[in-house]
Parts: C-alpha cells; sequence; structure tokens
C-alpha cells in the first residue's frame, strides 16, 4: 500500500475541504480518466483496491496512473478510552480529494472497457466520481 517513506510531523490536523482542485483536474497522461466530483478523504486501501479492480477489469491492458497519494495520517484513539490525555496514534494514510480531481487515467483500452472499468473502481471509493475522456 501506498505510504510516504518519511515525514517533517508524526500528527497533523484534520483541516477543512472547502473550494474545488486547483492542480491535477485535467487529463495529463492518459486518453480516460476517473475524476472526483465532491470532497472527502481517500486512505490507501481504496485507493488500491480501486487499481486492482481497473486492472483486473482491463486484463492487465492499456497503461493506467495514478494521479493521487495518501501523505496524511489521521489518528485516531482505542475503542472505550475516556476524553484527554491527547491526541491518538496515527492510523491510516489518506489523500485529501477536492472537487475535480483526477483520480486514475488510463491509456491504450477500448473506450466501453476504460469506461466500465472506472466505473467498477468508483464503486471502492467513498466519493462520487465520474468518468472523462478527451475528446
Amino acid at each position: 500500500m501506498l505510504e510516504p517513506k518519511k515525514v517533517k510531523y508524526r500528527k497533523v490536523q484534520k483541516g477543512r475541504m472547502k473550494g474545488k482542485a486547483q492542480v491535477g483536474s485535467s487529463l495529463s497522461f492518459g486518453e480516460f480518466g476517473l475524476q472526483a466530483v465532491e470532497c472527502g478523504f481517500v486512505s490507501a486501501r481504496q485507493i488500491e483496491a480501486a487499481r486492482i479492480c481497473i486492472s483486473r477489469r482491463v486484463k492487465r491492458g492499456g497503461k493506467l496512473w495514478i494521479r493521487i497519494f495518501p501523505d496524511k495520517p489521521l489518528s485516531k484513539k482505542p475503542a472505550e478510552v475516556r476524553m484527554g490525555k491527547g491526541k491518538g496514534s496515527p492510523e491510516q494514510w489518506v489523500c485529501v480529494i477536492k472537487p475535480g480531481r483526477m483520480l486514475y487515467e488510463i491509456e491504450g483500452v477500448q473506450p466501453d472497457v476504460a469506461k466500465d472499468a472506472m466505473k467498477l473502481a468508483g464503486y471502492k471509493l467513498p466519493i462520487k466520481t465520474r468518468f472523462v475522456s478527451r475528446d
């Protein structure tokens, strides 16, 4: 699974997700893509599950680009622990997604196969997505 090799700070604040994606909102590498419609956190496990789903659907054909990377640690306190006593330990790595962000890109496959693969990958993600193409 994806995670950074080294980070400056072990724990970070959640922050706010407002506005649209400034960077990474257009097709840069492939012919077809999966674009986010709403904001949210996508975990490393979800990114990997969607990647496997796409690669299995296109039968290892074509080339796939993952345009997002989980670089934000989410902390969580253990179950049945009282309030206070500091912030919990880092539990998982997530990527902050804003509307318009391109998540995956693919090329070298038929349009109907690409659309089907991206649709299945969208089911694995916790945010609404849409299929986009160059034309």
